[in-house]
């Protein structure tokens, strides 16, 4: 995964395209195509490059990040209504403006019944219609609320949590369907531990963390907000015990560096040895209320929390457990109800956790919200609005360029074995490779979308995605399928299928331009796609063949040698802190570390392999090699407010900016001689300390 955790994938965060291409990327030659008499420039600066972004006052080998962002850095102002600012940001809002126009011509156009124009017309109207919002009040719940207080018994509370699942709530029971890791051809359940209110298990259990203990303050006051709002007596004794319950489930959870480990996350278990692992729960009827009446297996997750989970909710009078749910389905749906509760919301979730100083305005979180539902349909016509043919062909040539230098890096391996090396190419050459857009398109039609109807409109689209994942179990794997629609500005590696994915709203400058510098293209979307390689080969991709079975490949002595190499990156990684008292997790961000290193390896062992032996010319004083590592460090041009920072810190799989910057480059033997990096300067390791995977 490039930015954000999705799918193999809540806290959401806004952080994380050119036609007409003629530029030769493979062999680097530039030509660009004239237009109406002149030649197109490059969306940014004089090649593909800010060069005013830099400070000069800083030197590139005491800190490459400062050198290549640091005006940019010190003069940019994060806006209001946003928790940080980057190169992914930049794109997410202009991919917002773009889908805006087009749910608002969609919405004015009074298409007919049952099109997808009236679904996304009237889901957007009702979303902006603030005064019929606040008339409404909490009525739409009110159905809701009756059944959690009507339900006197666990057992009953457990079919409701199933339910709750169905309309998209958070609950301590959570599942996806996956493909199996042992057999990708058929799909199964994976359980998930879930149903905390803050970020992660630390915000609970550890006491000596000022910043946490500051946000379970600020969690023990918005849920006496909710519970005032719902109407509820005693609201702080209410919330006193919410904060215990969520704690007990936080102390079960496994940590964050466990869950990302498929040695101990794959626990394939029937619904007997389901149920003998966590006793007292009903999982018959939870199960097949959830809709998995009939499956009798599972991939359990994190075995020993659901153990523990299933205790605390046994041990937990009823009452506790119904504010439970009465608090979630106020939390869960705020943007759909009156303003107090959406800005208490507000107030707790981004605020306090990221910063931000005001919320955005309806419009883009109506369009979040249609993305959410609907991305697809609405993602057919933004791709035929505003991605082209040829750029998709130019970057599936660029791909198979970088998977080129791939095998050649991977014959040029020092310590992998020749059987291993055979391995490794027989799963590279069996990557599939997504740009753009699916070549099928999802169907709506059965999404029932009432006009005027927001809360309900929220709870059918939860329950059509909902049907949708559980009617996979039973049928064949679909191999077209997208779990990023392509408006969406990331991109992603999927083990099971071994394919690497790139959504068109990525396919944008600072990343690729067509009338860019090739070397600031190799830099910027050669890494992207490298990092994707990447992870097919990173700590946990490694673990899966060419066909997506889990499985080791490896000889004992090979497995050895590549643990050996990613403890001495976690070890770097350890040591960088963003915040004062908070350092970076080496481990929790292994695979995305190797990911960036592996990928800038295999982007510029793909550059110079488009060069063909020539040199590239001087730009602005900056040689092709130095302008290669600034279009690296540009795209990962960002600034974040503390609190989103100390966020990321305590439960990202990513490390910081800076970090995946000069972090990356340290380790690179090219970067030492584009910019003369010698003994004494800042980020100078010695060759012998440097990290070398791929």
């Amino acid at each position: 995964m490039w930015f954000e955790v999705v799918h193999k994938v809540g806290w959401t965060v806004v952080l994380g395209l050119a036609g007409g291409i003629t530029m030769a990327l493979v062999t680097g030659r530039t030509t660009r195509a004239a237009e109406s008499g002149g030649t197109p420039n490059p969306e940014i600066g004089p090649w593909g490059y800010h060069l005013e972004g830099r400070d000069l006052g800083v030197d590139p080998q005491d800190d490459f990040f400062r050198y290549a962002n640091g005006a940019w850095f010190d003069e940019f102002v994060i806006p209001e209504d946003l928790s940080g600012y980057g190169s992914f940001t930049k794109l997410h809002l202009r991919s917002e403006e773009q889908v805006k126009a087009i749910v608002e011509e969609a919405a004015s156009s009074r298409p007919p019944r049952g099109t997808l124009a009236q679904k996304v017309g009237d889901i957007y109207t009702a979303f902006l219609d603030d005064g019929a919002r606040e008339a409404r009040g909490y009525e739409p719940l009110a159905a809701k609320i009756a059944e959690v207080r009507s339900a006197g018994t666990h057992d009953r509370i457990a079919v409701l949590l199933a339910e709750h699942v169905r309309i998209g709530g958070s609950t301590p029971f959570a599942f996806r369907i996956d493909q199996d890791d042992k057999d990708p051809t058929t799909y199964i359940p994976n359980l998930v531990q879930s149903g905390l209110g803050l970020p992660d298990r630390d915000y609970f259990l550890v006491k000596d963390n000022p910043r946490f203990a500051k946000a379970r303050e600020a969690y023990a006051e918005y849920l006496e907000t909710v519970f005032r709002v719902a109407g509820m007596s005693d609201p702080a004794m209410r919330a006193g015990r919410i904060l215990e319950l969520e704690t007990a489930f936080a102390e079960s959870h496994w940590d964050k560096e466990d869950t990302r480990d498929i040695d101990k996350t794959y626990n394939k278990m029937t619904r007997k040895e389901l149920i003998g692992l966590a006793p007292g729960f009903p999982w018959n009827a939870y199960l097949d209320a959830v809709g998995f009446a009939g499956q009798d297996e599972f991939i359990v997750k994190e075995p020993s929390a659901y153990a523990g989970m299933v205790r605390t909710f046994v041990e937990t009078p009823v009452e506790v457990l119904q504010d439970f749910l009465i608090y979630r389905l106020h939390r869960n749906n705020a943007a759909f109800l009156p303003d107090e509760i959406d800005e208490a919301t507000f107030e707790f979730t981004s605020k306090a956790f990221t910063g931000a100083e005001k919320q955005r305005e309806r419009w883009k979180r109506a369009v979040g919200f249609i993305n959410g539902s609907m991305g697809e349909g609405v993602g057919r016509l933004y791709v035929e609005r505003h991605f082209s043919g040829t750029a998709k062909e130019r970057v599936d040539e660029l791909v198979a360029n970088l998977i080129k230098a791939m095998g050649q890096r991977i014959d040029g391996l020092d310590w992998m074995s020749e059987d291993t090396k055979k391995a490794a190419h027989e799963k590279l050459s069996r990557f599939v490779v997504k740009i753009g857009y699916p070549d099928e398109w999802r169907d709506y039609s059965s999404l029932e979308v009432e006009a005027g109807d927001l809360l309900g409109n929220a709870f059918r689209a939860q329950e059509f995605d909902h049907e949708y994942e559980v009617g996979k179990l039973g049928k064949a794997v679909d191999r077209g399928e997208w779990f990023m629609p392509p408006q969406t500005v990331n991109a992603y590696y999927n083990a099971n299928m071994n394919e690497i994915v790139f959504p068109a709203a990525i396919l944008q400058a600072p990343f690729f331009d067509p009338h860019a510098d090739d070397a600031v293209n190799y830099g910027g979307i050669g890494a992207v796609i490298g990092h994707e390689i990447g992870h097919g080969f990173d700590d946990q991709g490694r673990k899966f063949d060419g066909e997506g079975f889990y499985r080791l490949w490896w000889t004992e002595e090979d497995n050895r040698r590549f643990q050996e190499r990613a403890q001495k990156l976690v070890e770097q990684y350890d040591q960088f802190e963003p915040l004062e008292g908070m350092n970076v997790n080496g481990q929790l961000t292994l695979g995305e570390n190797i990911g960036d290193l592996g990928g800038l390896q295999i982007a510029y062992h793909a550059y110079k392999l488009s060069l063909d032996g020539k040199e590239p010319p001087v730009l602005d004083g900056l040689a092709g090699d130095q302008r290669f590592f600034l279009g690296f460090a540009q795209i990962w041009r960002g600034k974040y407010r503390d609190e989103l920072m100390a966020m990321l810190v305590a439960s990202n799989p990513h490390s910081p900016v800076e970090f995946r910057v000069n972090g990356t480059l340290r380790n690179i033997d090219a970067w030492y001689d584009a910019f003369d990096v010698e003994p004494g300067d800042g980020m100078y390791l010695p060759p012998e300390e440097r990290v070398r995977i791929w």
